[in-house]
């Protein structure tokens, strides 16, 4: 068998096998706000959370689940979670409480 028909097979059975790709979604933090703030996503995916603030710092803490707050992330800065459990996961900025959102995390 040639390599092209042996790549061709290989992708052949991946693709038939049900495979699917984890995705990565951004997630803004900017005007003191999570954008967007509801996101549904799937097992195995990663959030990345990009803080556009021209000054302003803010962090991501999933207090619910008895996590750590996280560090605070400056302009420019970025935090990432992957999940692998699905769910309802609220979130909220750890300096000001008022900006909130939520992972909706389905099986695949």
């Amino acid at each position: 068998m040639t390599k092209q028909r042996l790549l061709l097979a290989t992708i052949s059975l991946i693709l038939c096998s049900g495979f699917t790709a984890a995705d990565t979604v951004e997630v803004e933090i900017y005007k003191f706000q999570f954008s967007p703030a509801e996101i549904t996503i799937n097992v195995g995916d990663t959030v990345v959370w990009v803080n556009k603030e021209k000054r302003q710092y803010h962090n991501v803490w999933f207090e619910q689940l008895d996590e750590e707050e996280t560090d605070y992330l400056f302009p420019g800065d970025s935090y990432e979670k992957t999940f692998a459990e699905s769910g309802s996961f609220p979130y909220r900025c750890g300096p000001h409480p008022e900006m909130t959102a939520t992972v909706i995390v389905n099986d695949q």
